[in-house]
């Protein structure tokens, strides 16, 4: 019998992009709308690398919120390589900094005060481990001789195999994992490490880079790989295993900053976040495990209650719209003019 309506614990959504001021003001709705919880991400201009930065930017989220919202913002340090291990312990004795997110520098939108060199950063890792606050990682290497395709894969042999040892306590979250090296690590890892998935790389493999020509909006980083990669990162959402769990990456980006010469990385998906996740689950007919993944592994993870309102989703097809407002310009979404088989229908269950 096929599902026609699901009804789940709000889930949260465990890596986001948000950007600030018109922007913010433009994309927040969105995710507040399905998500309770959101950690969100630190890379602006210039990088939220303090505790007080980390503040300022949450109550401008706050600010931005529709009327009435209860949505939660869960706030991230920028890991330079002249953070000092004092912020930490502010940012563990705070109410607001739940993570530190490591960028390698030059990795993808805004990244360029990230680190260059991991062992730069040993003193902050030390105190992250002492302290229990957890390390985001942008998984991927950026040195010019290794393939783009192959950029996560060397950055687990590399980089995180060896910070595992050195820091065998550090609670660590390989962030928007995309192939099935990173899946075999994670898998394996105890418990206090973990992976966030997105819907982009759950849907879609390399091709939708070149369909009928290059399509600069699904050009995101790390980029889309092969099917087998896809294939695997797909089992491992769906396995119910509690290493893996939901976090968007969804970016915005203007319209014109991604259909340039030297366009921007980034998917938009906050518009239809959890209904896209709940077509991929669809697809490999585990719409029974979507739950877990979304709403349990995340708070589980990061030590926080579950959520205790309930959202619901039905089978009814909607039509994309072709581009949603963006601060003085638009940014276009996944499936812009196209159909997402899953709707939000209710989110305001007790």
């Amino acid at each position: 019998m096929t599902l026609s309506r699901l009804e789940i614990i709000r889930p949260d959504d465990w890596h986001l992009h948000l950007r600030d001021g018109d922007a913010l003001a433009s994309v927040i709705g969105h995710t507040a709308r399905q998500f309770a919880r959101a950690i969100v991400m630190p890379n602006l201009k210039p990088p939220v690398t303090t505790v007080a930065q980390a503040e300022d930017y949450r109550r401008r989220i706050l600010a931005s919120l529709p009327a009435g919202s209860r949505f939660q913002p869960l706030m991230t340090l920028y890991l330079t390589e002249t953070t000092p291990p004092a912020e930490i312990v502010r940012a563990k004795a705070s109410d607001s900094v739940v993570a530190v997110k490591y960028y390698p520098a030059g990795a993808t939108t805004n990244s360029q005060s990230g680190v260059r060199e991991l062992s730069h950063v040993y003193p902050v890792l030390e105190a992250m481990e002492k302290h229990d606050l957890p390390l985001l990682l942008h998984g991927e290497v950026t040195d010019p001789d290794i393939d783009i395709f192959d950029r996560e894969r060397v950055f687990i042999e590399r980089h995180l195999m060896p910070l595992r040892e050195k820091f065998p306590a550090l609670r660590m979250v390989l962030e928007h994992i995309t192939t099935h090296d990173a899946v075999q690590f994670v898998h394996a890892a105890p418990t206090h490490v973990a992976a966030t998935i997105t819907a982009h790389h759950l849907l879609l493999n390399r091709n939708a880079l070149f369909e009928g020509g290059m399509r600069p909006h699904n050009y995101c980083a790390p980029i889309l790989k092969r099917e087998t990669h896809r294939a695997a990162l797909l089992q491992a959402a769906t396995s119910g295993d509690p290493h893996f769990f939901l976090g968007t990456d969804s970016a915005p980006h203007p319209r014109e900053a991604k259909e340039t010469d030297c366009g921007c990385a980034g998917l938009y998906t906050a518009h239809a976040a959890l209904e896209l996740y709940a077509e991929a689950f669809d697809q490999a007919g585990r719409l029974d495990k979507l739950e877990a993944f979304a709403s349990f592994h995340g708070p589980d993870f990061y030590r926080l209650p579950r959520n205790a309102d309930r959202i619901v989703l039905e089978r009814t097809p909607w039509i994309v719209p072709e581009e949603y407002p963006l601060a003085g310009s638009t940014c276009k979404p996944m499936r812009a003019g196209e159909s997402v088989a899953w709707s939000v229908v209710d989110t305001a269950i007790a």
